[in-house]
């Protein structure tokens, strides 16, 4: 089987140059590829190459991918702080006098751009090899998350399967059913008539002629063959490994309109029983299939 699912979890990590940073990717369904990427500020540039390697890695799918990047403890900047801020600060509270407390240096260290880090400028080159692991470290969780929607694949390919099983005992009840349905026709007709007029004596040829129209409009070889080409059709998606999930979707509609119509022409109660739980099975396929990449 080499279908694949559209939920999976993903996790990748690393160190590079004193800098730690993890990879978190989550995927569920979605019609197209949808990649909703977060970057600390300062790593945008990672995004155009980011989708480009989500997009050969998947076709259907909506993916959230998080990147977290902390410095070790060891390798932390010094920290510096900005003390014209701090002087306009107390500027500021001067002259609002005795209307307020005079700001303690523990409140003062705390607003938000007071203390800084001096991380330095980074050169041209280390930015390019932190980018590059990145962009690796993303891949990597790219294959997990392929190989977590793989496994739901194969769950999905059994259903699948067993939908297909199905598919084929129903066809084949059916076909026995609708071989079944003129002679039950011609029966139905001659009760009637007996029912209505006993004394009356019946043409045979007359007879055999309305049954004939009667099986002619309920006739449904052609849905039950296009029904088992259907249900071919699915068996071979299941091995084909391109991604099936349009297909499987196409395919659903088409089964849902071979069903309907087969309850519609159905005359016979025990073709239409059959034509539900066909109409039943088409829905579980339906189903599974919104599942599949």
């Amino acid at each position: 089987m080499t279908i694949s699912g559209m939920t999976g979890f993903a996790r990748a990590e690393g160190e590079h140059a004193g800098l730690r940073w993890i990879w978190e990717l989550k995927s569920v369904n979605g019609r197209g590829l949808d990649l909703k990427l977060r970057t600390p500020a300062g790593f945008d540039a990672l995004e155009p190459a980011a989708r480009a390697a989500a997009a050969k890695a998947f076709k259907r799918g909506s993916l959230q991918a998080n990147l977290n990047i902390a410095r070790d403890a060891g390798a932390a900047a010094p920290l510096k702080i900005d003390f014209a801020l701090v002087e306009r600060l107390l500027d500021a509270g001067d002259r609002l006098g005795a209307r307020v407390e005079k700001p303690r240096w523990d409140g003062l260290l705390s607003v938000r751009g007071v203390l800084l880090a001096e991380d330095g400028e980074v050169n041209e080159e280390a930015r390019i090899a932190l980018e590059a692991e990145l962009l690796g470290g993303f891949e990597r969780a790219l294959g997990l998350l392929a190989a977590a929607r793989q496994s739901e694949g194969r769950m999905l390919a059994a259903a699948l399967g067993e939908a297909a099983d199905k598919l084929d005992a129903l066809i084949a009840a059916a076909r026995a059913s609708a071989a079944a349905a003129p002679a039950a026709a011609l029966d139905r007709i001659r009760q009637r008539l007996e029912a209505l007029a006993p004394e009356l004596k019946l043409d045979p040829a007359r007879v055999a002629q309305e049954a004939a129209i009667v099986a002619a409009k309920a006739d449904v070889q052609e849905e039950l063959d296009r029904l088992a080409a259907h249900a071919g059709e699915l068996r071979a998606l299941l091995t084909k490994p391109e991604p099936a999930g349009r297909r499987l979707d196409f395919l659903s509609q088409e089964l849902t309109r071979e069903a309907n119509t087969l309850c519609s022409k159905s005359s016979e109660l025990e073709l239409t029983r059959i034509g539900l739980d066909l109409k039943t099975v088409v829905d579980q396929i339906k189903e599974q299939a919104a599942n599949v990449e």
